[in-house]
């Protein structure tokens, strides 16, 4: 039997973390729609942005704003090698890329 936890069982686990500094406040809108890209992230940096023990995939939560933007800018401009993330990074736009990576950093 498979262990492995479908894509979409890793989307709700990432749609029901919430950042905790976050939590004491009603999320808005765009906090909102931020988290749901971030869900998207789920399959490969696990859910909320916390990769599994030992993953080679880099873990997303908690790290700065600023340096999960710039990585997937160079994803997005091709100035960074990777396997599937240059594909993934073109599909959001810049104010996409600041609202998924705004929402990882304040996870704690």
């Amino acid at each position: 039997m498979n262990q492995t936890p479908t894509l979409a069982a890793l989307m709700a686990m990432a749609l029901l973390a919430w950042p905790a500094g976050a939590r004491a406040q009603a999320p808005d809108a765009t906090a909102l729609q931020a988290r749901n890209w971030a869900a998207a992230c789920a399959g490969c940096h696990g859910p909320a942005g916390r990769a599994p023990a030992g993953s080679v995939v880099p873990s997303l939560a908690g790290r700065d704003q600023s340096e999960l933007v710039r990585q997937m800018q160079d994803f997005k401009q091709r100035k960074r090698e990777a396997t599937v993330m240059q594909q993934i990074a073109k599909g959001y736009s810049d104010q996409q890329i600041e609202a998924i990576a705004g929402w990882f950093a304040a996870v704690r």
